[in-house]
């Protein structure tokens, strides 16, 4: 989640999308999703269900916390052990909030950009990824 900033040459969200596996499922939460809400990434399976589902904004990153921990329960296993993959952009604080949930929830590894926010320095990007 995150965003993708307004400049036209942008694109980090949508090459992303365009490159994940075909049974990848794409929740997305904040401004980037527009760039890749227009997208058709077809069904999961014959569910009916899009592989891109839009959690809301960043203020509604409890709702992908909430997807994840259901998915952990039902598959008996820790958020951390799901093949989830993370990607924040940093243009606000709450992407730091965002950021301190995932490191609790023990999710790793996280994208962090396309920018890296002034505070990232090498040692804690090495923990990040």
């Amino acid at each position: 989640g995150g965003c993708d900033g307004f400049e036209g040459n942008r694109s980090y969200y949508s090459d992303l999308v365009e490159a994940l596996e075909p049974t990848s499922v794409i929740l997305t939460l904040g401004c980037g999703k527009f760039r890749v809400n227009d997208h058709d990434k077809g069904t999961i399976g014959d569910s009916g269900i899009p592989r891109i589902l839009d959690m809301g904004q960043c203020n509604d990153s409890w709702s992908a916390v909430q997807v994840a921990l259901k998915l952990a329960e039902v598959l008996e296993c820790e958020v951390k052990d799901l093949p989830l993959s993370l990607t924040l952009s940093w243009f606000e604080q709450k992407a730091v909030a965002v950021l301190l949930t995932c490191l609790h929830l023990g999710l790793k590894p996280i994208r962090v950009g396309p920018s890296l926010p002034a505070f990232v320095t090498p040692d804690v990007l090495s923990v990040l990824v």
